[in-house]
């Protein structure tokens, strides 16, 4: 057995295992000449997600007519995508814009973590907010007495403390396998399921804890807000005048967006990683910046047309600042 330094990295004989220094971040696969120009749209893409939900958590914070319980939801799920945006943006713009592919292996654990982490606190946030509409259009006058800043400050902890404590076992479990020599990710990001892939020992203890986060974390946050809009429509429903099931129902719209928008290309992803052996590399690359762009850029840009509130005080800064 020869050892490769001090730590923990070691090579087998054959050199077939080892517990690898670095891995190696894949762009767009074919379009490698074209990485420099790729970048550009990419950092647009990092500017609106940054400054627009930084815009948002400014706006939000500075008028006091939206300190509401569902704003303060809103200022969480701003503050995380701005999260989720760090967290991906140094290994991106290196990929792309300076042709730099290499990641140490801890970097790439430690990030892995961010990213899954920050993604499970927005799961729990979008929960948040379902339960936030629930209580708004079923009991709207007792609205601010139920979701009290208090309330809200312990939930959005518990998303945080939910979201590191699934988290932590990920990065520790991978630490310890060993790697084949094909040190290669799909994405230019560091995601569990790709990194897992490459280990040459056993994982079954990764897919099993794996599975069980999803289900903890994702899977039932979706299942709950499901639950939430089947009794929204309830009580909507049992509402009698048709303006007024609209105006409920108007209520509600940015949030499902903002659903669809984080769940829909996740899914995907999860699903091309467990089951899209065979699929193109160009569809796991382009699921993958969906997932990581999409609901970062959009969520700002989808509250700021949708939410009358925070597209009003937008106008009013403009006009003050034309005038």
């Amino acid at each position: 057995m020869t050892r490769v330094t001090k730590s923990h990295y070691v090579l087998n004989l054959n050199g077939s295992q080892f517990q690898p220094p670095f891995f190696l971040l894949t762009g767009i696969p074919g379009l490698e000449a074209a990485h420099i120009w790729i970048s550009i749209p990419l950092c647009v893409l990092y500017m609106i997600a940054l400054l627009g939900n930084s815009s948002i958590l400014f706006i939000i914070k500075t008028t006091p007519s939206l300190h509401e319980p569902q704003y303060i939801f809103l200022t969480m799920l701003a503050a995380t995508d701005i999260g989720l945006s760090i967290s991906t943006l140094p290994t991106v713009l290196k990929v792309f814009l300076l042709n730099h592919r290499e990641i140490e292996f801890h970097c790439c654990l430690t990030q892995m973590f961010f990213i899954h982490t920050f993604s499970s606190i927005d799961s729990a946030i979008l929960l948040a907010m379902a339960f936030d509409r629930f209580v708004a259009i079923r009991n709207p006058l007792h609205y601010t007495m139920i979701l009290t800043h208090a309330k809200i400050i312990r939930m959005g902890l518990a998303a945080v403390v939910r979201g590191v404590a699934l988290m932590t076992a990920w990065p520790i479990l991978l630490k310890w396998l060993p790697f084949c020599k094909n040190i290669i990710l799909s994405h230019c990001y560091c995601y569990h399921p790709d990194v897992m892939k490459l280990a040459c020992g056993p994982v079954r203890v990764n897919i099993i804890y794996g599975l069980a986060v999803v289900l903890c974390s994702f899977g039932l946050d979706s299942l709950f807000i499901i639950i939430s809009y089947a009794l929204i429509l309830k009580t909507v429903m049992s509402i009698a005048s048709n303006e007024g099931r609209l105006k409920a129902l108007n209520t509600c719209i940015s949030h499902i967006v903002t659903v669809f928008i984080f769940y829909v290309p996740l899914i995907i992803l999860a699903l091309i990683h467990r089951f899209g052996t065979f699929t193109s590399p160009l569809i796991h690359v382009t699921m993958a910046n969906l997932f990581l762009f999409l609901t970062p850029v959009m969520n700002p840009l989808v509250y700021s047309f949708k939410t009358k509130q925070i597209r009003s005080v937008i106008q009013k800064a403009f006009v003050t600042r034309g005038s």
